[in-house]
């Protein structure tokens, strides 16, 4: 197959271990650069992404953010797809009595009640320094223009995160995209976007290729619906067992530049 178009997750797929991404990983995507656009497709925040988008000169190609929630293209929002503020309001009245850390982000804003050690972590994780403000003054600022939330994530103990869970799939099911990225992590995301369907989006609006045409690669569970319907989905050697399951290649593990392996083996460039 010719395959036209890449897209690839970042955290436990691009990423080496130290978070960065390895020499490997670098001089293999750029040969790709004016023969196959390669887009990055992330549940992170577009501050999250561009660090990692100028290291490997890809700034002139879109980017999808918040697992498909926000698709930008130079700064120019192509698609944007937020939880409504009525359902952060009834989650922050829920969570009064939990008091779980809720992070609320829209586009390069994020917002934390206080600076503990989950967006201490999160922080070091994304290179990205969140405002402290407390989830009602969030709701309080974005009220009048109805602004919402492109992702929350709930970061607490394991018990925590299983109430909050259960709570949010009781009343919003049917709204709401639940995915536990750990055990202490829950992303909360609107349930008509996924990694799949910006490919579509971007495919059939931006760049005219076909699904079969797309190559994909993932490791977690918000990579599999990706995995299963792109022409050729490739999994890393650390995913998790149900990306595997789906992905038509298993590659080397993301530590050992997976990615750049299988890139370098389908492209021959």
């Amino acid at each position: 197959m010719d395959y036209k178009i890449v897209f690839s997750d970042i955290d436990g797929t691009l990423l080496n271990s130290h978070r960065k991404l390895s020499p490997s990983t670098i001089s293999e995507i750029k040969k790709l650069k004016n023969k196959v656009p390669f887009i990055l497709i992330s549940a992170r925040m577009p501050a999250a992404m561009q660090h990692l988008q100028k290291e490997l000169d890809l700034e002139h190609h879109p980017i999808i953010c918040y697992n498909g929630g926000l698709i930008l293209h130079e700064q120019k929002v192509l698609s944007s797809t937020e939880i409504p503020i009525e359902i952060m309001a009834e989650l922050i009245e829920w969570n009064n009595k939990l008091n779980c850390h809720l992070s609320f982000y829209n586009r390069n804003e994020w917002y934390v009640p206080t600076m503990d050690k989950w967006a201490l972590r999160e922080e070091n994780n994304t290179k990205v320094t969140p405002t402290i403000k407390s989830n009602k003054e969030v709701i309080k600022t974005w009220k009048p223009t109805n602004k919402g939330a492109h992702k929350i994530m709930a970061m607490g103990e394991e018990d925590h995160i299983e109430q909050i869970y259960n709570f949010l799939y009781a009343n919003f099911k049917n709204n709401l995209h639940l995915y536990r990225s750990k055990s202490t992590y829950l992303e909360i995301a609107p349930k008509s976007i996924s990694k799949l369907t910006a490919i579509e989006t971007l495919i059939n609006s931006h760049f005219n290729y076909s699904l079969e045409e797309t190559v994909a690669f993932g490791d977690n569970y918000n990579d599999v619906e990706m995995l299963k319907n792109v022409g050729y989905g490739i999994a890393v050697g650390n995913a998790r067992e149900e990306a595997k399951e789906v992905a038509k290649l298993v590659v080397a593990l993301n530590t050992e530049d997976g990615v750049a392996k299988s890139l370098n083996e389908i492209f021959k460039f």
